[in-house]
């Protein structure tokens, strides 16, 4: 991809408008955005982990693992916006907000994802295209929650999160040029 177009310029996504929308009402306060936010990132990442398990390939394996330390991090630092909410919150609380958010970044649920395009990630280059729409797609989504909260604080949280989405993008695009 050197010198070719980006992963968000002028790209559609397909789907339903509304999808992964359903989790979010108008109400939602800042705490929950965050509970929302890391279930998704947490179970984007668990979905990673699972396929570098499941692939021979050491290059598909250590790029999932990578792709799976994108979404640790963003963890990481949907704790630190938890804990300045909450400052007396227990890691725990966010683990279970997570295990009650089964949907993964993109409006997908996990079993349901693996399952239909196990096929098309055979190859390195397969991996990154399919993680580079998922990406997209949690993007678009953040930055529709953002759009569709009142809460401020809420709706701040939800937009950084997209931004970070979109430097995720750039960080596939860069391996999708290493390997090129």
């Amino acid at each position: 991809m050197k010198g070719g177009i980006k992963a968000w310029d002028g790209l559609t996504a397909a789907g339903p408008v509304d999808m992964g929308m359903s989790v979010l009402n108008k109400d939602v306060s800042a705490k929950e955005v965050i509970g929302i936010a890391y279930g998704m990132e947490e179970g984007l990442g668990e979905l990673y982990r699972r396929m570098s398990g499941m692939k021979d390939d050491p290059e598909a394996a250590e790029i999932f693992t990578r792709l799976a330390g994108f979404e640790d991090k963003h963890k990481e630092r949907l704790i630190m916006l938890y804990r300045s909410l909450d400052p007396d919150v227990e890691a725990t609380a966010l683990a279970q907000m997570a295990q009650d958010n089964a949907m993964i970044e993109g409006g997908f649920m996990p079993d349901a994802f693996l399952e239909r395009n196990r096929d098309s990630m055979r190859t390195v280059p397969d991996i990154l295209n399919v993680a580079m729409m998922l990406e997209a797609q949690a993007m678009d989504l953040y930055h529709r929650y953002s759009q569709k909260i009142d809460a401020e604080d809420a709706r701040n949280i939800l937009y950084d999160i997209a931004e970070e989405e979109k430097d995720h993008l750039k960080r596939l695009g860069q391996l999708m040029e290493e390997r090129s």
